[in-house]
C-alpha cells in the first residue's frame, strides 16, 4: 500500500473509532464486546488513549487530546478515585491507563489527574513481589512474571518516581528488567518466554528454569515497547541502569530480526515459521515495529535497525489494512489474548496459542499500528 494512502485510510479510521466509541462503550475493546460486559478501567483502553495522545502530540489536533480527556475523565473522580479500580485486586494489567495521566494533567492542568496517579501508585507499594523482587502479574497468578507485565506497569512506575518519587524507586524498577533477563532469556535463540513462574508449581512451568514453554510474539513486543519507554521515561537518572536497557533492546531486536518474513510481518510464535497452524500477527509486529522506530529516533539502539521497523509497519498496512464492504476500514490479523493458567487451563502449548481467536479492530492491534505510525512521522 502506498504510504499516502495508508496515511489517509488511518487517519479516517481513527476518526472513526472515536465517533463509534466512549468510555462505556468502546468500539475498539473486543474483549468486552464479546464478553458482554460492563467497561471498566483496563489496559486495552490505555493502548489507545496513548495512541491518540500520540497523535495529538505529532498533529496538534486537539479533537485527539479532547476525547482522551473526555474517555479517561469519564473514569477519574475529582478526588482521584477511580471508577471500576480496585487496587486489592493486584492486577499489574490495571496499572497501564495510569500512563496516560502523566500527559493529561501536563495538558489540561486537572487536579483530579495527579491524584489519581496517587491512586494506582499506591497499587504497587503493596504490590505482591517474587523473592527476587519482581511484581506479581496478578494476585491470582502468584509468583509468577509475564512479559506483558513490564509494559502494564514498568512506564508508569518510571516515570512516576522520576518525578514524584525516589532514586530507589527508579533503580527498583531497572532491576526488575535485569530479572527477566536473568531468569526468561533463552541462551540459545536471544528471545525471551512469555512467563516465569518462581515457584516451579504451574502446570505450564518447566520445572528446572520455572518458563512457560513458547516465544509468544505479542508478549515480546510488549517486552521490546517497555524498554524504550521506560528509558524515555527516567530522563537523565541512572544513566548506568539505561545503557544496560539499550543493550537488551539491541540484543532482543538482533534476535527478532532473524525471524521477520519477508512481508515484514512477525508469526505469533516467532520462531516457528514453518508450522502450518501459525499466522503473522499484527499487534506483536506493530509493537516490535515501535520499539525499533523509537529506539533508533532516540539513540537507544543502532539507525541500521530502523529498516526493519519501516518494513514492519509498511508489511501491517499491505496486508491486514483494508476496508470492509461498505467502505469503512478495518485492521485484521490481531490475536484476541493469549495467556497463562487460568479457569480455561491455558498451558503455554502451541495448541493453545493457535487456538486463541484472531480479531480485527481490537486496540491490542490499533494502538500498537498507531504507535509505530506516530513514530514514523517524528523520524
Amino acid at each position: 500500500m502506498d504510504r499516502n494512502e495508508t496515511i489517509t485510510m488511518l487517519n479516517e479510521y481513527v476518526d472513526m473509532l472515536m465517533a463509534r466509541s466512549d468510555a462505556e462503550h468502546p468500539m475498539w475493546n473486543i474483549e468486552k464486546i464479546l464478553g458482554g460486559k460492563p467497561n471498566k478501567w483496563n489496559y486495552i483502553d490505555g493502548c489507545m488513549i496513548t495512541s491518540l495522545l500520540n497523535l495529538y502530540d505529532i498533529s496538534g489536533d486537539k479533537k485527539y487530546l479532547d476525547f482522551a480527556d473526555k474517555f479517561l475523565g469519564w473514569f477519574v473522580n475529582e478526588d482521584g478515585s477511580i471508577k471500576t479500580y480496585s487496587a486489592e485486586e493486584y492486577n499489574i494489567d490495571n496499572v497501564n491507563s495510569a500512563t496516560c495521566l502523566f500527559k493529561l494533567y501536563d495538558l489540561t492542568g486537572k487536579e483530579k489527574y495527579r491524584k489519581a496517579m496517587d491512586t494506582v501508585r499506591a497499587q504497587l507499594e503493596t504490590m505482591p513481589r517474587t523473592k527476587d523482587g519482581n511484581f506479581w502479574h496478578k494476585k491470582i497468578y502468584p509468583n509468577q512474571v509475564w512479559l506483558d507485565g513490564l509494559y502494564m506497569a514498568q512506564p508508569f512506575y518510571m516515570e512516576y518516581e522520576r518525578r514524584y518519587g525516589s532514586i530507589e524507586g527508579c533503580i527498583d524498577s531497572f532491576k526488575q528488567f535485569r530479572n527477566v533477563e536473568k531468569f526468561m532469556k533463552d541462551p540459545e535463540t536471544g528471545l525471551y518466554y512469555h512467563g516465569y513462574d518462581e515457584s516451579r508449581e504451574m502446570y505450564w512451568a518447566d520445572k528446572d528454569t520455572g518458563c512457560s514453554p513458547n516465544f509468544w510474539l505479542r508478549a515480546l513486543g510488549w517486552f521490546a515497547a517497555s524498554l524504550v519507554d521506560v528509558c524515555e521515561a527516567a530522563g537523565d537518572v541512572c544513566k548506568d541502569e539505561q545503557e544496560h536497557l539499550h543493550k537488551m533492546l539491541g540484543d532482543l531486536v538482533e534476535a527478532l530480526i532473524k525471524y521477520q518474513d519477508e512481508s515484514g510481518l512477525f508469526y505469533d510464535i516467532v520462531n516457528l515459521p514453518d508450522d502450518t497452524r501459525n499466522y503473522l500477527e499484527t499487534s506483536g509486529t506493530a509493537l516490535i515495529s515501535y520499539a525499533i522506530l523509537k529506539g533508533t529516533r532516540l539513540g537507544y539502539i543502532d539507525n541500521k535497525y530502523r529498516e526493519y521497523g519501516v518494513k514492519a509497519f509498511d508489511g501491517i498496512a499491505d496486508k491486514y489494512l483494508g476496508r470492509n464492504e461498505d467502505g469503512t476500514p478495518k485492521l485484521s490479523g490481531i490475536c484476541l489474548v493469549s495467556g497463562l493458567g487460568g479457569a480455561s487451563h491455558r498451558d503455554g502449548s502451541l495448541e493453545y496459542y493457535f487456538s486463541e481467536p484472531v480479531v480485527e479492530n481490537e486496540a491490542k492491534g490499533v494502538g500498537p499500528f498507531i504507535y509505530a505510525y506516530t513514530e514514523l512521522l517524528r523520524n
